[in-house]
């Protein structure tokens, strides 16, 4: 495929096989660093109603990753994040 310009790596699993060796030890600590992939990835979390318990112990995620992830996707053309 060509003329991808941003692949969601959601996931653990998702963030090894595409990642590599670039992938940190742990899922948070690949998610915290998120900016390392950019523009062409951006590691999320499995959105699993398990991961409730994930999403509040790391605040920083809605705070900070959401805002980053909707600004990328509006600078796409994807999606009007206002709607």
């Amino acid at each position: 495929m060509t003329g991808i310009k941003l692949t969601l790596l959601i996931g653990q699993y998702a963030q090894k096989y595409y990642l590599k060796n670039s992938a940190k030890e742990t899922l948070t600590e690949t998610v915290k660093n998120y900016e390392a992939y950019l523009p062409n990835f951006i590691p999320l979390p499995h959105p699993s109603p398990r991961n409730n318990i994930w999403q509040r112990k790391n605040e920083w995620f809605k705070e900070n990753l959401i805002c980053v992830l909707q600004q990328k996707i509006k600078s796409l053309g994807i999606y009007n994040v206002n709607q």
